[in-house]
C-alpha cells in the first residue's frame, strides 16, 4: 500500500527550502568576493539610472510641450515612456557593462549583473505590452504577475514557488482551488480578454462603417459581438488552467437563485433593452418625450438609454421604463412633427381675416414648413374672445419645440398689433357703493 502524503507536511518542506536558497544567497552576498561585487555595481547603477531618468524625463517633458497638435494615443506613449525612463536607462547601462564585463574578465564574474540586465528588459517590455488591458485592476494584476514570475523564472526558483503556490489551496469534495492556478486564470483571463477586446474593437468598428445596417441593430450587433467575445475568453481562459466548474454546480445554483431575487430589476433592464435593439421602437438620434424629460436619444446600453435634453442634461432612463411606459417617439416613422398653439382675438374682429393673418405669419416663421402649410380653425366662442387653433409642421424636433412656439406666438403679435387686431383680457369692474343706502 502507498502511504499517503500529508499536505502540509510538504508545504512545510517547500518552504524550508525557498528559505534555505534565499539565506545562501544572502550569505554569499554578505562575504567579500565577487558576488558581493556585483551587488555593488547593480546599486551603482540603479543609482545612476534614477539621476539619468531625473533630467532626461524634465527634457522629454519639455520637448513635448514645445510640441502641437499630437494625436492622444501619441500623448499617452510619451506618458509611458517618461514613466519608465529609470527602467530603461538601468536596463541600457546594465546591459553595457555586462557585455564588458564578458569580454574583459571570466563570465561568473558577471552573472548577477546579466540577471538584473535581463530582468530589466523583460519588466519594460512587460510594463508596455500590459497597456493593452483597459481595465486598469486587471492591467495592474497582470503586470505584476508577469513581472513576479519573470523574476522567479531568471532566479532558477519559478518551478519551487510554482509547487509551494499549488500546495496552498481550497478542496471541497473534487473541487480543487490552488492559488497557483487562480494566479494562472488570472493572467490567462487578462491575455485573452484583451485579445477578445481589440477584436471586438475591429469587428464593432466595421459594423458602424455598414450604412446598410441599421442603427438600432449596429448597437445589437455591437453588443452581441462584444458579449460572445468577453464569455468566449473567459471559458477558454477557465479550460486552459484546467478549472473544472462542475464542483462548483450546487453552489453556483444556489447563487443564481439569490441574484434571481435580488437582480429582477437588472435582467428586466437588459431583455428591455434586447427587445426595444429588435422592434427598432427606439434608436440612436430619435426624440423622445416621457413624462416631463424631452430629449434626444444620445445611446442605447444595455441597462439604460441616454437621454439629452436641450438644456445639456443627460438623464439615464432605464430600458424597463421605455418599455412600459407611455412614450412619445417624435421621429420614430419619419421627422415630420405638428404643433398646435391656442390664441384668441376680440369679437369685432374680422375671423376670415384673422385667420389669414395668422397662416402668413406663421409662414414666414423659419423651421415652420411651407409644403406642408400651416391651417388655423376656430374652436369656440369664449366668454371674451373668439377661440382659434393655429396648426404647423417642423421637421427637426431636436431644435427645440418651446423655441418655435414662442417664435410663432411673436410672429402673431407683431401681425396683429400691425393690422389692428385686439387680444382681449378678462377685465373687471369694481362699484364702490353707498353706505347711506340700504
Amino acid at each position: 500500500m502507498e502511504e499517503s502524503v500529508d499536505p502540509f507536511a510538504e508545504f512545510l518542506v517547500t518552504l524550508q527550502a525557498l528559505w534555505s536558497n534565499a539565506l545562501a544567497f544572502l550569505s554569499g552576498v554578505i562575504e567579500p568576493g565577487w558576488r558581493q561585487n556585483q551587488v555593488i555595481i547593480v546599486l551603482v547603477l540603479v543609482g545612476a539610472a534614477w539621476v539619468l531618468h531625473r533630467g532626461s524625463g524634465n527634457a522629454l517633458q519639455s520637448w513635448v510641450r514645445s510640441r502641437e497638435g499630437w494625436a492622444k494615443w501619441q500623448l499617452r506613449i510619451i506618458v509611458q515612456i517618461k514613466r519608465r525612463l529609470g527602467l530603461m536607462w538601468f536596463s541600457l547601462l546594465a546591459w553595457g557593462v555586462y557585455l564588458a564585463m564578458q569580454n574583459l574578465t571570466w563570465p561568473s564574474r558577471s552573472y548577477l549583473i546579466g540577471i538584473a540586465a535581463s530582468l530589466s528588459l523583460v519588466w519594460v517590455g512587460i510594463a508596455f505590452a500590459a497597456q493593452l488591458v483597459r481595465n486598469r485592476p486587471l492591467r495592474r494584476i497582470v503586470t505584476w504577475a508577469l513581472w513576479i514570475y519573470a523574476t522567479l523564472y531568471f532566479l532558477n526558483v519559478a518551478d519551487d514557488v510554482a509547487a509551494f503556490l499549488d500546495r496552498v489551496a481550497l478542496e471541497l469534495g473534487d473541487f480543487r482551488l490552488s492559488i497557483l492556478t487562480l494566479i494562472t486564470a488570472v493572467v490567462v483571463i487578462g491575455i485573452l480578454v484583451t485579445l477578445a477586446r481589440v477584436a471586438s474593437q475591429a469587428t464593432a468598428s466595421t459594423i458602424r462603417r455598414n450604412e446598410d445596417i441599421s442603427p438600432s441593430m449596429q448597437v445589437l450587433a455591437v453588443k452581441g459581438v462584444q458579449l460572445f467575445m468577453y464569455g468566449f475568453a473567459f471559458y477558454i481562459g477557465i479550460n486552459a488552467v484546467g478549472i473544472d466548474l462542475t464542483g462548483l454546480a450546487v453552489l453556483s445554483g444556489a447563487i443564481g437563485v439569490g441574484l434571481g431575487f435580488g437582480l429582477q430589476k437588472v435582467v428586466s433592464n437588459l431583455v428591455s433593452g434586447v427587445i426595444i435593439l429588435l422592434d427598432k421602437s427606439i434608436k440612436p438620434g430619435d426624440v423622445i418625450s416621457l413624462g416631463e424629460t424631452f430629449g434626444w436619444i444620445q445611446t442605447l446600453g444595455a441597462r439604460y438609454a441616454s437621454v439629452v435634453t436641450r438644456d445639456g442634461k443627460e438623464y439615464l432612463i432605464p430600458n424597463e421604463d421605455l418599455i412600459t411606459g407611455q412614450v412619445v417617439n417624435w421621429s420614430h416613422s419619419n421627422e415630420f412633427v405638428r404643433l398646435d398653439i391656442y390664441f384668441g382675438t376680440a369679437y369685432q374682429d374680422d375671423p376670415h381675416k384673422v385667420r389669414k393673418l395668422a397662416i402668413e405669419a406663421a409662414s414666414k416663421v423659419p423651421r415652420v414648413l411651407t409644403n406642408k402649410p400651416p391651417v388655423c380653425h376656430i374652436v369656440g366662442f369664449g366668454d371674451s374672445s373668439v377661440d382659434y387653433i393655429l396648426r404647423f409642421w417642423i421637421r427637426d424636433p431636436t431644435g427645440g419645440l418651446t423655441n418655435i412656439r414662442g417664435n410663432v406666438y411673436l410672429a402673431l403679435w407683431d401681425a396683429f398689433q400691425e393690422a389692428g387686431i385686439s387680444i382681449p383680457f378678462p377685465q373687471r369692474e369694481v362699484r364702490m357703493l353707498d353706505s347711506g343706502n340700504g
